[in-house]
């Protein structure tokens, strides 16, 4: 093949999946909300079941709908019917996820399910296969064809089943109202996690609050922010502890080339009145988002517990350092 038949090739087999995605707009109706409240309503949990690629598919559900708040177990359907039975429970639903509907495990494993007395949602792309007709609902996966050129290799069907199981599990997700501090719960560990759970006061850095008085003299400001290694100090009202402003290593440098008497300086002539500043509990992303839009390096931080006092100052290199961002 040249390099042109090769990509015209390969653009048909993204062609044919998008397609295949894109008839399953006409099968989510009232039955598919049907399922999605059923599942919701459940006491039990929902066991996924398969064979073949249609098992790797369940496996990659199943992690989806746990770690957005809907337990989730998978079931190899091959196991099933050789002792891992015993893992459906009476409150469970049972998902069978098969192309034909017609592989040996699921029919020698459906009337067992059936004896069980579970309720049984089949995931089929035939709709007059074994599974479908001894389903109790069905979420339709038919594709017109595969993407493989022999129409034989699972591809348009397992996305198929990929993408409808998506649309299930972000459905029961809206039901649930699942929030972005929920996803978090469920995500503490890498960088996801830490995105989601890391907190300012988390990691705002150890090194002190650094502050001055206003009417502190540049010695004394120099040593304060050369002491904390943060690049600035606040400046804070000693007798209220209210904020006034900042100083930064930027201002001293622009003070320094203005010509000005530097023993005359005090802190409350080179400060920035109005600094950003960002509350101790909220996410640290946002801190690094808000250094990113304003070009800046560090930001104030306020303590909510104590009228929004000032507590000390975040660097993006804390962010970077814990691998935040």
């Amino acid at each position: 093949m040249t390099t042109e038949q090769t990509i015209a090739f390969a653009r048909q087999i993204v062609r044919t999946e998008c397609d295949a995605v894109r008839r399953l707009e006409a099968y989510i109706d009232d039955n598919f909300v049907e399922i999605a409240r059923t599942i919701f309503r459940s006491r039990g949990r929902l066991i996924i079941t398969g064979i073949g690629k249609s098992a790797i598919i369940a496996n990659k559900i199943v992690a989806t709908l746990n770690s957005t708040g809907q337990p989730a177990v998978f079931m190899h359907a091959a196991d099933a019917i050789h002792g891992d039975l015993g893992i459906i429970q009476p409150d469970d639903i049972i998902l069978c996820i098969s192309k034909s509907g017609n592989s040996p495990e699921i029919k020698v494993l459906v009337p067992f399910i059936r004896q069980m007395g579970n309720l049984l949602i089949g995931m089929a792309g035939n709709l007059e296969s074994f599974l479908a007709q001894h389903s109790d609902r069905v979420l339709n996966t038919t594709v017109a064809e595969e993407a493989c050129p022999n129409n034989l290799a699972p591809t348009s069907s397992t996305t198929a089943q990929l993408v409808m199981g998506d649309a299930l599990a972000m459905t029961l997700l809206k039901m649930r109202g699942f929030t972005a501090q929920d996803f978090a719960r469920f995500h503490p560990g890498g960088a996801l996690g830490k995105k989601l759970y890391t907190r300012v006061g988390d990691i705002m850095s150890a090194e002190g609050a650094p502050q001055v008085a206003p009417d502190a003299d540049l010695k004394t400001v120099i040593i304060e922010i050369s002491g904390k290694r943060l690049g600035a100090t606040a400046v804070v009202e000693p007798e209220t502890g209210r904020m006034l402003g900042i100083v930064t290593d930027g201002d001293l440098r622009r003070m320094l080339q203005s010509g000005q008497d530097i023993t005359a300086v005090r802190a409350r002539e080179i400060m920035s009145p109005s600094p950003k500043t960002i509350p101790a509990d909220e996410l640290a992303v946002k801190a690094f988002r808000m250094m990113e839009q304003n070009k800046i390096t560090q930001l104030l931080v306020l303590d909510p517990e104590r009228n929004d006092a000032y507590c000390g100052i975040i660097h993006i290199h804390d962010i970077l350092r814990e691998g935040v961002v």
